[in-house]
C-alpha cells in the first residue's frame, strides 16, 4: 500500500537525520577538535543535555525502524493476527511517531536555549556566559563574538552546531507529524480493507 511506502521513506529519512544529529552533538564536546575543554568542564551547560545524541538521535530510531517495517505488513496479516492487519501496524506507528515528536521536540527546545544563552568561554581571565543576557542579539552582531578569547572560534562552533541540531530536529518533528497523519489515515484504510476482504472470503 502507498501508506506503507510513504512510511518507509520517512523511516529512512529519520535514520539519516538521527545520525547527523548524533554527530553534531558529539562535535559540540570538542571545540576546534580539542578535548581539554570537555575534560575541564568548560563547555556550555546545554551541551550536556544529550539533545542530539538521545532526543533527536537514538530515540528517533524507534519510529524510524517501525516505519521501515510497515511496508512488509500485508492488509490482513499483523503478527499472526489476521483480523487486525495493516490497521494494527499503521496505528502502532502513530505511537512510535509520537515518541519521535517528543525526542525531536526536546532537541528543538534545548538547541534553542543553547543558542539563546551562548557559549561558556574565557573572558577577561574568567569563564562566563558573556551573551547570557543579550536576548540572543549576539547572533546578529558578530563584532561581539571577539569577547571570547578561549576556546578559539567557540561562538562560531556553538552557533553552527546548535543551529544544525535545531534544523535537523525541526525536520524530524515535521516528518513524525506527517507519519502520524499517514498512520491514522492508513490505519483507517487498513481496517476498511480487511473488513472488505472478510466479507468476500473471510480474511
Amino acid at each position: 500500500m502507498c501508506f506503507g511506502k510513504c512510511a518507509k521513506c520517512i523511516g529512512y529519512f529519520l535514520i539519516i537525520l538521527s545520525v547527523f544529529s548524533i554527530v553534531a552533538n558529539i562535535l559540540l564536546y570538542f571545540p576546534n577538535g580539542e578535548t581539554k575543554y570537555a575534560r575541564e568542564n568548560h563547555l556550555s551547560r546545554y551541551v550536556w543535555f544529550f539533545e542530539g545524541i538521545a532526543g533527536a538521535g537514538l530515540l528517533m530510531l524507534i519510529p524510524a525502524f517501525v516505519c521501515i517495517g510497515l511496508e512488509e505488513e500485508d492488509c490482513c496479516g499483523c503478527c499472526g493476527h489476521k483480523t487486525c492487519g495493516k490497521s494494527c501496524a499503521m496505528l502502532g506507528s502513530v505511537v512510535a511517531a509520537l515518541i519521535g515528536v517528543a525526542g525531536a521536540g526536546y532537541c528543538v527546545i534545548i538547541s534553542a536555549l543553547g543558542l539563546a544563552e551562548g557559549p561558556l568561554c574565557l573572558k577577561n581571565s574568567e569563564w562566563v556566559y558573556p551573551f547570557k543576557d543579550s536576548n540572543a542579539t549576539y547572533l546578529a552582531d558578530h563584532s561581539t563574538w571577539s569577547q571570547c578569547s578561549e576556546p578559539n572560534n567557540v561562538v562560531v562552533w556553538n552557533v553552527t552546531l546548535f543551529s544544525i541540531l535545531l534544523g535537523l530536529s525541526g525536520i524530524e518533528v515535521i516528518l513524525c507529524v506527517i507519519q502520524i497523519i499517514n498512520g491514522l489515515v492508513g490505519g483507517i484504510c487498513g481496517a476498511c480493507c480487511c473488513q472488505q476482504k472478510s466479507q468476500q472470503y473471510v480474511c
